[in-house]
This record gives C-alpha cells, structure tokens and sequence, in this order.
C-alpha cells in the first residue's frame, strides 16, 4: 500500500470478508446517492475512465489494481474469479482526486496462488475496461512461467503532429499476444525529455507535467491492452526525472539546472501515480519475488541512491571538446582507430576522470540495497534467478558514466558475487538496443577478456530513437553507428567486444520461458518474430539450464 496515497490507495482483505465488504460498499453509494440526490447522479453519469486499468505488483495472495477517472467521484472496484464478476466478488469504493490526477489504485489480499481474476472499476453509470490477472503460484509449485519487458518509450508528436512520432506502441501489441504470467514496463515509462526533434522543450520537471506525460503514453492502445491483459511490473530509470539522472547532483543534460533531491521527488510522485508499484524510503524500488518453484526476480533500483556520475563538475570533459569524453575507459589503441571517425578520441583521458570511474567510494545502489540484493540472492531456492537491472552491467565503453561502467569498483563486486550464484541471468533495457553478452569482469584491458559466466539480455526501444540512430547524431555521420557495430562491437576480443547478439536499429522486447529445466530467452521485434542481425543471423534462443 503507497502511504503517500492514503486518500486515495487502500487494502482488502481476507475473501471471508467479501459479503461484508460489498454490503458497505453499496451502503456507502446509497447513502450518497441519498444526500446528493439527483445532482450526484447527474455527476457521476459524466464520469468517464480515461486511461484503462493495470494490476501491478502481483504475488501469491496479492495484486494492486489501478485507473485513472477525469474528474473527482468515488468508484468502486470489483474483483471476482470469473470474467462476468459474478462469483467471489468483492467491493471496494476508493475517491479519485486531483492531488493523485484522479487516479486510485487498491491493494487486493487474501487471493488464491496461481490462480486467474478478473476486475473493473465503476463509477455511477461508467464503467472502466475489464481486466484480468494471474496471481503467482505458491513457491513450491513447479509451473511454467512466461514473461516478456521492454522499456524506453515516448508517445510524444513531432511539432504540430497528432500521432506519436516514434511508432504506435505496437510493440505492446506483440507482447500481449504472447499471453504471459506477467509482463515488465523496464525503465523510461516516460521522455520527460523527449528525444523527439524539435520536442525537447518545455522539458516536464513539474509533477503536473509528468503526469500528462504518463496520459500521453496511454492514450495508445496497445499499451492499455498489455495492461489490462495481465499483471505488469512497473519500473523507472533515468527520463522519469531527466536523461542521466541522479539525485546528488544539480546540472543535467539539456541544460536542466534543478536541485536533484527537488525533482527526485517530483518524479517519485508521478511514477507512483501512474504506476503500480512496490516502495519504501529504506530501498526505493528495490523488491524481490518469488514466482513458483523456478523463479526469482530481484528488481534493482539504480536511481534513488547512486552517487553522482563521475562526469559530473566537467572531472571527464574531453580537452577538444569540452563535454564528456565519449570513451574514456577504451584502450589507447581502440581509441586511436576510432579517432578517425571521432578525432577528439586522439586526446588523452584525464587520471582523475578515471579514478573517479573506478573510486570504491562510489555507489549505483547504496549500501542498504546492495546488501539486501547480495542478501536475497544468496538465499534464493528458486532454480532460476532473474537479475532486473536498469543500466547495462556488460562492457562496451561508449559514455559509461550512467551505466554500471561508470561504477567500476561496484560492478565488480556484484558481477562476481552473482557470478557464484547458479542460474542468475541480468535481463536489461537503457541503451536502445538489443545487445547479448557475457558480464566480463575485463574485456579489452591488459590481461583479455575474463568472463565471469553471467549472461545480460538487453533489449529496447519500444518506441525512441535507436542506438544507431544516436551515434549518428553524435558524431554528425549518417552510417556511423552501422560502422561501430560492424568494427566494434561484433569481432570478438581483442578486436571489439565481441557480442554474441548486436541489433542497434530496431524496436524490439525479450520474451521469456522458465521450466523447471531452463530459462529462455527471445529477443523479438515489433512484430512479435525472432530478431535477425543485419546478416540475417537469429539473435538467440539463449538458454540457460541447471
């Protein structure tokens, strides 16, 4: 239950209860209805559900279920195990308000495991979109699990546009045709700097913008479909609060001058708003869950707590350039063959910007998440393990300072701690990209490459600019990121990087299929097939198996 959502956010209990529950719940309509009297039901008659539904957070005996209304009423939810609501059904009657732009959300106890509901919201004659969930299973059951995420998303329009500028979101209409346990919204639910050309400004700082942000993006489709088509964890990154944030520091990309803390908290109020979602001051966003017998989920909060980048106060500005150097951890040799593409790749990097990446001082998760992390993961029995992690953990050197390289001495740490923990995978969004790789403890560096067995998936955009597409931008050269990709990150160590998958020009989502035996994973496009690299390669299955 969000206690910062306490007009607005409540619990229901046992299923024992249920008769109870809907004799009050109609009680209290009837006495409204009584003391307003046509004037109430005239209102409520105008109400309308604006956004869809969603059901968030699901575990074994629970589930928050959420809609957004487009002006003050009471509503009432109903929840039943069948798609009439006719059986077990039980009432709830919340109050949408502005101060949570009129959305309400409600946590659902005392539900059976591995079992399927259904539920809707209404208010006086208006009723919201039919939803539908699965709770997990009890963490001894052996069942198959299936789920899909991607994340990086924006519905913005080009200027004077109506429709978004990227794409439709038919991305989520893929993944709602997979008909999984659960699907996950990994990261950049929101642009509050849209990558739109000629859409940056004004940037949306204010709550108030962040939330027409959040009804922006549902005002597409398929991304109502996908959740109100079964349960979805929510989860932020960077653009919830601005490009490469971080909480500790006051200049940001764009030009955005903010107190961090002051705008953390602005974003912190709008995600929670728009988002079903798990937090406590103590851990953010950090929770783990247990889906039956086979899998774990640990969800890694990479914002609230990290320390600032290590470019930050100009520590790794480029001396050509003035901004941050583009690669300040590549060998001397990478960056000479690369200084004919990017000539401020000639200049020599800074010793203090490079301290400063790999300072022990420095933190991605804060101490008291970490620990609960490492923690958690020790003690996990599920067979498969499920790392869901914000900014990639592998190594590929261009503008580390937002990723896990941009916190070297941390990295380290964790990749060998998870290292030692059969069957833990990293699945990942961030970088607008699908990249496939071993979490190398060292890949270029004096010494070679020293793998340490864990496999990170990172897949993306849903619907923003690709990979590709940015490096063209920053260096000025359309088919530079095609170059990097074919020289770079492709030939395998010491020549580059040596991914086992590199797909940087398309929109695209990772499915995946635990069983007992093996984790599965397919990265797939818009439309639902297989990705292909631009030789036509398959990118996966990639399987992990006990």
């Amino acid at each position: 239950m969000r206690g910062a959502r306490s007009s607005t956010a409540a619990s229901v209990g046992p299923i024992g209860v249920a008769a109870l529950l809907a004799l009050t719940a109609w009680a209290t309509l009837a006495w409204a209805g009584a003391r307003h009297g046509k004037a109430a039901a005239g209102t409520a008659a105008t109400v309308r559900f604006t956004s869809g539904v969603a059901a968030g957070e699901p575990r074994s005996d629970r589930i928050t279920l959420w809609t957004r209304l487009d002006r003050p009423a009471r509503v009432e939810l109903v929840l039943a195990r069948d798609r009439h609501l006719r059986r077990a059904r039980r009432t709830r009657v919340l109050r949408a308000s502005a101060a949570h732009d009129y959305t309400v959300a409600v946590t659902v106890r005392g539900l059976a495991p591995g079992a399927r509901y259904w539920y809707r919201f209404r208010s006086g004659r208006a009723r919201s979109p039919l939803g539908t969930f699965r709770t997990a299973p009890a963490s001894s059951a052996n069942a198959t699990v299936r789920f899909a995420w991607t994340g990086d998303f924006d519905a913005t329009p080009a200027p004077g546009a109506r429709r978004p500028y990227w794409n439709d979101f038919r991305i989520f209409a893929a993944m709602a045709r997979e008909r999984n346990d659960f699907n996950i919204a990994l990261g950049d639910t929101i642009y509050s700097d849209s990558e739109v050309p000629g859409a940056l400004r004004p940037i949306a700082l204010t709550v108030a913008a962040k939330w027409a942000k959040y009804r922006r993006n549902l005002e597409q489709r398929p991304l109502r479909q996908l959740r109100a088509g079964a349960a979805l964890f929510s989860h932020w990154d960077d653009h919830e609060f601005v490009n490469d944030f971080s909480p500790f520091e006051r200049e940001f990309s764009n030009g955005v001058r903010i107190d961090g803390r002051t705008l953390y908290r602005r974003g912190l109020r709008a995600f929670r708003d728009y988002a079903p979602v798990a937090y406590s001051r103590r851990l953010g966003i950090y929770r783990s869950v247990r889906w039956g017998r086979n899998l774990d989920l640990f969800f890694l909060d990479e914002r609230s707590f990290r320390s600032s980048k290590a470019s930050a106060g100009g520590v790794c500005d480029n001396p050509i350039t003035g901004e941050p150097d583009l690669a300040p951890t590549a060998p001397p040799d990478k960056r000479a063959l690369f200084a004919a593409l990017v000539p401020s790749l000639a200049a020599p990097v800074a010793q203090r910007c490079l301290e400063t990446i790999r300072s022990p001082a420095r933190t991605m998760l804060g101490r008291a998440q970490r620990e609960r992390f490492l923690s958690d993961l020790r003690r996990s029995r599920a067979r498969f393990k499920v790392v869901v992690n914000e900014v990639p953990m592998q190594q590929f050197y261009a503008l580390p300072y937002d990723r896990w390289e941009g916190y070297e001495a941390e990295r380290r740490t964790l990749v060998r701690a998870i290292a030692r923990v059969p069957g833990t995978v990293v699945i990942t969004t961030d970088v607008h990209a699908t990249l496939v790789n071993d979490v190398r403890l060292r890949t270029l560096e004096a010494g070679g490459p020293q793998p340490s067995g864990v496999l990170e998936v990172t897949v993306g955009p849903a619907a923003t600019a690709n990979f590709g597409l940015e490096i063209d931008t920053a260096v000025g050269r359309s088919g530079a990121g095609r170059l990097v990709d074919d020289v770079f990150f492709e030939p395998p160590p010491p020549a580059g990087v040596g991914m086992r998958c590199s797909v940087i020009d398309r929109f695209a989502y990772g499915q995946v299929t635990v069983t007992g035996r093996e984790l599965r994973i397919v990265p797939k496009g818009e439309d639902g097939r297989p990705l292909r690299e631009e030789s036509g390669r398959l990118c996966g299955p990639f399987v992990v198996r006990r």
